[in-house]
């Protein structure tokens, strides 16, 4: 294809690959796939757009360059520490494992031993953005096992450098000696020593003293970033290392700083941008004259690091004591090659050791395993369910490591089981603890139950999308199970669990929508929970409260503040004059909200209720002293069984004097003190009541009323009491 220059070059590239994007987009599929994609199709064996290959090579070193400053940026140490022996182990273990036997591998595909250490090199390293991206769409990032997958990921990327450094060195080393490899390696490792006693100084005494001063404008913050990443990668390309190993340190070097999160937000849009070059590059430059010939070795590589990979993940993820399921979910994240086996390879290709056969197959895997790995994480709940019993040999009997994060045992009786400990459900457990009710909580994120632990709240580890979760839930022990997940098919997954273990208490979910409401309450939801609607209701109260009736601001030392009376306040039911806000804060109260009615200047014998709004007066400091009077909860009292409803059948007998007579007849509601909502006649069940129709001999009433009243209804069943008898019926 003859085009007029770069600039139409790129701008036809940036076209395709924006189409491509879109597909891939559609297919789930990441966007080096699709990058990739590009390259081969803009390539000389497909459409020929690329010819500016050294524009095009600039672009992708810049890329690269800005890949590595951005995980120096975000090499996050604290994470390996958190998730402790697990994510050292598994990370080493699979780096020896898969280079290990990739190796052997690669030997027996035919390869020399250099171009076979390349390739075994190659297949050790998993894609961290890809992963990362993955497991944040499937909102698993925090779970235990994305916390494991992010923490042994970490491991590969500090390997990959590691690598990247001592192939560099090697190749530096090579090219400049005369006769004396160890001089020249001596040689290169006195620079770089040099080079980081260097970047030590300037992150000691330089850099944060420059990022403080540029950080007051973010885009001149973001200039000095890229600018430093490129300068260094430049310096350490002179120095004889590679460009990618100045960037990494260049963003270790401001990995410490306040302003790193800032940065990487801001460069990460652009590294997509610049890394997009380097996959076309490599597309553009695989011979696919050879590649028919690499394909039967793919297919063997590939299936190695799609299978083996996880497996040995799962194995030593079982030795250390996990539940199958973690390690599975966890193994599916290494399940693929990664841009650092890419760029690991394009090295080894530039300094003339490997072959392009070698770095074509290399690119044929990493194609392959990105591609299918993505769909075994999207999909990997289904595909769990799929592999359970298989996967219970690499299960211990007592999965003691996450069975320490559990507490079920030590709580007799529980009101509340709450499922989810984020935002909401933190809140949520809360308020139910002021409430005096007893709580087990479960989460599949390790740092919230720790929290809760330390406070001496029960936990249970556990996820919902899990099947064998509802197995571990004390069932038979708890009154409720509330779900604060904010998701329809997980919360649906919960209420199926729940009724094939025989759960016969209540279940309250969490809708986020209406129509998701309806949907929880068709299939067996006791009570819906609307945080979203809720939330919005009262802030429009409190808006227009504050826009209707706060005065206004004046020059004097006074204040005014609105407060809201908590369901568990202790000055509930209290009236005003026995509220000690005068002597204690020397606040008033000016009006009082209820229902969107103000009593203006309320008088001091008016209640204060659960609800109402209180517009209260005074000094800075009483008001503060004023909410915390107003805040204080109620001591928690035990619920007196006769303040519940209960719900119950009761058989009339087949001589009751009842029989014939209406419920207008009857006063049946006066009489028991319970509501009747139904009734079942032989195989028919009346649900609409009409006062006029009569009761018949073996009716079976639905009736619902406060317990007292139910349990005393019950003595007498089968009813057989006159209608006329009613004193020793009431209450």
């Amino acid at each position: 294809m003859v085009h007029d220059g770069p600039f139409l070059e790129i701008a036809l590239i940036l076209g395709l690959a924006t189409a491509l994007a879109m597909v891939g987009q559609k297919l789930r599929q990441p966007l080096l796939i699709m990058f990739l994609t590009t390259g081969i199709l803009a390539g000389p064996s497909v459409l020929g757009i690329v010819q500016s290959y050294e524009q095009i090579d600039l672009l992708a070193h810049i890329g690269i360059a800005l890949l590595l400053f951005i995980v120096g940026l975000k090499l996050d140490l604290h994470l390996i520490r958190t998730t402790g022996p697990v994510a050292l182990a598994t990370g080493l273990g699979q780096i020896i494992f898969t280079s290990v036997i990739g190796f052997g591998i690669a030997l027996a595909l035919g390869l020399d031993l250099l171009n076979a250490a390349y390739l075994a090199v190659a297949l050790t390293f998993s894609s961290t953005i890809i992963i990362v991206k993955l497991l944040s769409d499937k909102k698993e990032i925090d779970s235990l096992h994305g916390q494991i997958a992010l923490g042994f990921l970490i491991v590969q990327d500090i390997a990959a450098i590691i690598a990247l450094v001592t192939l560099t060195t090697i190749g530096s080393a090579s090219a400049e000696s005369d006769g004396s490899l160890l001089i020249a390696a001596l040689t290169m490792a006195g620079k770089g020593i040099g080079l980081l006693l260097g970047i030590g100084l300037l992150m000691r005494y330089v850099i944060p003293h420059l990022v403080q001063r540029l950080a007051h404008s973010l885009e001149l913050l973001t200039l000095f970033a890229v600018a430093w990443a490129v300068l260094l990668a430049a310096l350490s390309d002179q120095m004889g290392f590679s460009k990618e190993v100045g960037a990494f340190l260049a963003g270790i070097s401001l990995a410490s700083t306040a302003y790193r999160d800032a940065i990487g937000a801001r460069l990460t849009s652009l590294r997509d941008f610049l890394l997009l070059f380097f996959f076309i590059d490599l597309g553009a430059r695989l011979d696919w004259s050879m590649v028919g010939a690499q394909i039967p070795s793919a297919l063997i590589l590939s299936a190695f690091v799609l299978i083996g990979n996880p497996i040995v993940v799962l194995i030593i993820m079982g030795i250390m004591g996990y539940r199958r399921r973690t390690g599975f979910l966890a193994g599916l994240t290494v399940a693929q090659i990664s841009e650092f086996s890419l760029i690991v390879a394009a090295l080894g290709l530039a300094l003339g050791h490997i072959s392009p056969e070698t770095m074509g197959l290399v690119t044929l895997v990493g194609v392959a395993t990105i591609f299918l790995s993505t769909y075994m994480i999207l999909y990997s709940g289904p595909l769990y369910r799929l592999l359970a019993n298989v996967l219970r040999i690499f299960e211990r009997h007592h999965p003691f490591r996450e069975a320490a994060e559990d507490q079920v045992g030590s709580v007799e009786t529980i009101d509340v089981i709450v499922v989810g400990l984020g935002n909401y459900g933190q809140g949520l457990v809360e308020d139910l603890l002021r409430r005096g009710k007893t709580l087990l909580g479960v989460d599949f994120d390790p740092v919230a139950l720790t929290r809760w632990r330390k406070r001496g709240i029960a936990v249970l580890y556990g996820d919902v999308a899990d099947p064998d979760m509802h197995e571990q839930l004390p069932l038979q022990r708890c009154r409720w199970v509330v779900s604060t997940v904010r998701s329809r098919a997980l919360n649906m997954a919960l209420i199926q669990g729940l009724v094939a273990q025989g759960y016969t208490g209540r279940v309250a979910l969490t809708a986020s929508d209406n129509e998701e409401a309806e949907t929880y309450q068709t299939n067996g939801a006791h009570l819906v929970l609307r945080p979203f609607a809720d939330a919005t209701e009262q802030a429009a109260d409190a808006l227009t409260y504050a826009m209707d009736y706060l005065p206004t601001a004046v020059n004097w030392p006074i204040a005014f503040l609105e407060v809201r009376i908590r369901s568990d306040a202790a000055i509930a039911g209290q009236a005003i004059r026995d509220i000690p806000l005068r002597s204690v804060a020397g606040v008033s109260v000016l009006a009082v909200s209820r229902g969107g009615r103000l009593d203006y200047d309320p008088a001091p014998q008016t209640q204060v209720f659960p609800g109402d709004r209180l517009l209260i007066m005074g000094p800075a400091n009483g008001l503060k002293e004023a909410e915390k009077i107003l805040h204080q909860h109620a001591a928690a009292t035990a619920p007196d069984d006769g303040d519940r409803f209960d719900i119950a059948e009761i058989a009339v007998a087949d001589d009751s004097p009842m029989a014939g007579h209406s419920l207008a007849d009857l006063q049946f509601r006066q009489r028991y003190g319970v509501t009747l909502i139904g009734i079942r006649r032989g195989q028919d069940q009346i649900t609409t009541i009409n006062p006029a129709d009569p009761v018949m001999a073996g009716d079976r009433l639905i009736v619902i009323g406060a317990s007292h009243a139910i349990a005393s209804l019950r003595k007498q069943v089968p009813m057989t009491s006159d209608p006329d008898q009613s004193d020793d019926q009431e209450g």
